[in-house]
């Protein structure tokens, strides 16, 4: 037993002479280069999976890249059209609207670029759960500063879809229309702020003056219901063309006119207090008013 263990002992060992250098040169494995990013005919296309995955290779060789460069370009404009069924399928969410559907579609790429340039890969979100929200935002962002036919504030528009949501609500539980009062409560803002948000709404949208009010009348327009002569517009130019001719009179009769049209006194009251007659206040009076009435009917000339 003895004889067979010795058997097995190597009576001349063999000494490892690899040292840690060497055992480091032999497995060191050089840089990787970049990847070229793939080339891709149509990315619109291609499956919503493999989208999926291209986009975070893309986005990852983004970040790498040079801002400016062909390549650059090729990688963002390749992530657009990969993704451009997110903008397609937030843009349906506003389909009730009456903005055209291809101008709620750019605006949606907009927001959709705005998330491809501030995507941050290390973070570990995926880019849609990212892209989304910010789609989504940029659209109501639009509605928000560019739809409304009046511009009113930002405080005033969200009201304005509160009461909406409230309202509806309240029809629904009430059987009737809720009141001032009742919206107030709900929303537990003030009456005058429901006022004032009732009265926002109205500011969404505008009608034309040319509208037709009734099928069987072409002359039937809503500038033809609202419009009418304005008569104070010729007395806003007579007072015009009369200054200057009043200016051109005497003191005393520019005082006469005055204390008889502006403080509306009698001719008795304005004689006492200029001391003179009635009726020197009379041929005064009537006096200065035909110089400004010849003064008139000769600038009409």
């Amino acid at each position: 037993m003895t004889a067979h263990r010795a058997s097995l002992t190597n009576p001349h060992p063999v000494h490892d002479t690899t040292t840690s250098s060497d055992i480091a040169s032999s497995t060191s494995v050089p840089p990787a280069e970049p990847l070229d990013p793939p080339h891709i005919d149509d990315p619109r296309a291609v499956a919503p999976q493999d989208a999926r995955e291209l986009s975070r290779a893309l986005l990852a060789r983004l970040t790498d890249l040079e801002e400016g460069t062909a390549e650059y370009s090729y990688v963002r404009a390749t992530l657009i059209e990969l993704n451009i069924s997110l903008v397609k399928y937030a843009a349906r969410r506003f389909h009730s609207h009456s903005e055209p559907m291809d101008d709620i579609l750019q605006v949606g790429t907009i927001g959709l670029i705005k998330a491809i340039d501030r995507f941050e890969p290390d973070r570990g979100l995926e880019f849609t759960t990212f892209a989304m929200p910010t789609v989504i935002g940029e659209i109501k962002r639009h509605f928000r500063d560019t739809t409304w036919a009046v511009h009113v504030p930002r405080r005033l528009q969200e009201l304005r879809l509160s009461l909406a949501r409230a309202a509806d609500e309240m029809e629904q539980r009430l059987d009737r229309a809720p009141t001032v009062a009742e919206l107030a409560a709900q929303l537990e803002v003030s009456e005058e702020e429901v006022i004032d948000g009732l009265t926002a709404s109205n500011g969404y949208t505008a009608g034309s003056l040319d509208m037709q009010l009734e099928d069987d009348s072409p002359d039937s327009t809503l500038a033809c219901r609202l419009g009418f002569d304005d008569t104070r517009l010729a007395r806003v130019e007579d007072l015009h063309a009369l200054k200057p001719l009043i200016g051109a009179l005497p003191d005393r009769d520019r005082t006469i006119i005055s204390m008889r049209f502006v403080e509306e006194l009698t001719q008795a009251q304005i004689g006492r207090q200029l001391g003179i007659s009635q009726m020197q206040v009379s041929r005064l009076l009537s006096r200065a008013l035909a110089t400004l009435r010849t003064g008139l009917l000769h600038d009409a000339g």
